[in-house]
């Protein structure tokens, strides 16, 4: 499907890509990793032909479509959010193209070849609309942008209307419903919710092309890849299986590449010892220049730097009391709208606590609360005893001096490191080599996002604030930041929507819903298996049943019951009169559907204004059909509900 022959790519001194060889299959499901700046984006744009390549190339048969995200937010058109996904899945263009055929219908002559050209045309527009899906797509559009996290009220909307992280979800919501062969996502997590993640790994399961995606988000890489592909000093190396399964082959690779290396350096010592022993001894003069030549020869095995011995750790400071935050009845609102209301909780020193919900459901807003950046509407927020605070979020590096240097950014916040552990930690957060020297003015938003976190990291306190600390770093990144979370003496609130990098340092979770706070006990996973009970709880009704006085009823009891009993009746067959009624509805119109494409696919079957007419009657078919299943789904979901009320 996808064949990369011997490709090459360098930029300056930096190698990319050296003889870079791989066949990519039908239907393949790869995750791409590896640190940043190793080429992953770079190797994906190569695909889409965007990169002028050094040497090799890049061959895909042009009969596959391909669709491809973007991690960074692009400039979108001044159109409503349906409007722009009908018009980038070529809805829009198909649509416009049937309805100029059928007006010129009315003007030609039956007979003539300019009629036959139009009617063959128009047979082949009718197609794509079809598999276009384009009498239901709005249908499907909406579906796919509620899984993704969007209101129904934002459907009205103009896509400029929305922010940057927004605007990556419109373009996610636009590639899914191209339905594409090839499916290239850079990063597609990055602003999504856990909510909307696990949509979005629902949906991908089902999803019958080939994926390439490059994440940091190891849960997500386990949930929808089969193999892994690692980029590595210019080398990529594939591996079997989702990402633990790289995660364990890749370490069992590295133990037999450490006895190898052991072996070579052996041999290596042996040979040298030979030379130095017999170099001025005439008569093994043969001896040694044939060993001298063998060390020339030797393919040197290099070992992966191990990162994880690098290790962060927060400057000492003073212990603070043991309520660190409390809120009490915090209300905050703009303007009409109401955010939260009655938030009432402690902190107390060493919690170690994440802050979770949709997105627009107020975790930032209160995060701005907590480090006092903005005020609550009502309530009253207590800072306790020596509470140092530090507070981390996107707009951080809106604070940064762009006169500075990177280097010079992290010497004057006073840590007290040395400079040659300052540049090692730098490196650490991809800030390598000549990178140090950079002006401030000339980094990417991902570079300043993580230079603002290292800042705070080198920053005195004993409340850490973290709003989306890991957006911009890769893995290994993220592995020494936690440890060092780990073991950060203070007390921790974050929101991250890394689920891996929570589940092992959280131990409390706020969860922000419908503008209260619910509290759970646990790690995150022990707080997905909470929410879903819950939710199969609402979804049943449940409650329980209040414990009875006496072991029998008295003829009050009974008679309550009876007209409960009779109630539900009466209000169960309306819904199943209803129900009945849809069903036959449903029946009819599959019935004419069939009938429908059975004269269309007749081979006798010729005539153009006809032709028309079904086509237009079955795309309406197809509309109502899907409005009736909605229908059913609905009635049945209230007759569930009714049937197991108490």
């Amino acid at each position: 499907m996808i064949n990369v022959s011997n490709i090459s790519l360098s930029f300056a001194d930096k190698v990319i890509f050296k003889d870079v060889n791989i066949f990519i299959k039908e239907k393949s499901r790869i995750g791409i990793v590896g640190i940043n700046g190793s080429g992953k984006t770079t190797f994906l744009r190569s695909i889409l032909d965007e990169v002028y390549l050094d040497k090799g190339k890049i061959e895909i048969n042009p009969k596959f479509s391909i669709a491809y995200l973007s991690q960074e937010s692009v400039d979108m058109p001044d159109v409503n959010i349906i409007v722009f996904l009908r018009d980038v899945t070529g809805v829009s263009v198909v649509e416009k193209r049937m309805k100029e055929l059928e007006k010129q219908f009315a003007y030609m002559d039956h007979e003539s070849q300019e009629y036959n050209q139009a009617l063959k045309e128009y047979e082949d527009e009718t197609h794509k609309f079809d598999v276009l899906e384009g009498y239901s797509f709005d249908h499907l559009a909406k579906r796919v942008l509620k899984g993704l996290g969007f209101k129904e009220s934002d459907f009205e909307k103009k896509c400029t209307e929305f922010s940057g992280g927004w605007k990556v979800r419109i373009n996610l919501a636009s590639v899914l419903l191209q339905k594409p062969d090839i499916m290239l996502l850079d990063e597609p997590t990055n602003h999504l919710d856990s909510e909307s993640m696990e949509w979005l790994e629902n949906y991908l399961k089902d999803y019958q092309g080939t994926i390439l995606t490059i994440s940091h988000d190891r849960r997500f890489l386990d949930k929808t890849v089969k193999k892994i592909i690692e980029f590595d000093k210019g080398k990529l190396y594939t591996y079997s299986g989702n990402y633990s399964s790289y995660e364990k082959e890749k370490q069992r690779r590295k133990e037999a590449l450490l006895k190898e290396y052991e072996a070579q350096q052996s041999e290596i010592k042996r040979i040298r010892e030979f030379i130095e022993r017999f170099r001025s001894k005439a008569s093994k003069a043969p001896q040694v220049q044939s060993r001298i030549k063998m060390l020339e020869k030797f393919d040197l095995i290099e070992l992966e730097r191990d990162n994880r011995k690098i290790k962060i750790s927060f400057p000492e400071t003073t212990k603070s009391g043991n309520e660190v935050l409390k809120l009490k009845n915090i209300s905050k609102s703009y303007g009409s709208n109401q955010v939260f209301s009655n938030v009432n909780f402690t902190v107390f020193r060493g919690d170690r606590s994440a802050v979770v919900g949709h997105n627009g459901a107020g975790k930032s807003t209160l995060f701005r609360l907590l480090s006092r950046v903005e005020k609550p509407t009502s309530g009253e927020l207590i800072h306790g005893l020596n509470v140092e605070p530090a507070y981390f979020s996107q707009e951080n590096s809106e604070n940064l001096s762009s006169e500075n240097t990177v280097f010079e950014e992290v010497i004057n916040c006073g840590s007290g490191e040395t400079e040659a552990r300052l540049r090692t930690i730098l490196g650490t957060f991809l800030f390598s080599g000549n990178d140090v020297f950079k002006s401030v003015s000339v980094l990417s938003g991902g570079e300043k996002s993580r230079l603002a976190l290292l800042k705070i990291l080198l920053q005195k306190s004993n409340l850490l604030i973290l709003d989306e600390p890991t957006n911009h770093l890769d893995n290994i990144t993220k592995d020494i930041f936690q440890q060092a979370l780990l073991k950060y003496d203070g007390t921790i609130i974050i929101v991250s929507h890394d689920r891996y990098f929570l589940d092992k340092l959280v131990e409390k979770v706020y969860e922000i819903k419908d503008g209260k706070l619910n509290i759970f006990e646990g790690n995150y996973s022990y707080y997905i298996d909470k929410r879903a009970e819950l939710e199969d709880l609402e979804k049943s009704n449940v409650e329980e049943e209040e414990p009875e006085s006496t072991g029998y009823k008295s003829k009050d009891q009974k008679r309550i019951e009876a007209e409960k009993r009779n109630a539900q009746y009466k209000e169960t067959k309306v819904y199943k009169d209803k129900l009945s009624k849809v069903e036959k509805e449903i029946e009819k119109l599959e019935l004419r559907k069939t009938e429908i494409e059975g004269i269309l696919s007749s081979q006798e079957y010729t005539e153009m204004e006809r032709t028309i007419e079904l086509s237009k009657e079955i795309g309406q078919i197809e509309v109502d059909l899907s409005y009736k299943m909605m229908e059913w789904e609905d009635l049945n979901e209230k007759l569930d509900a009714i049937e197991n009320s108490d």
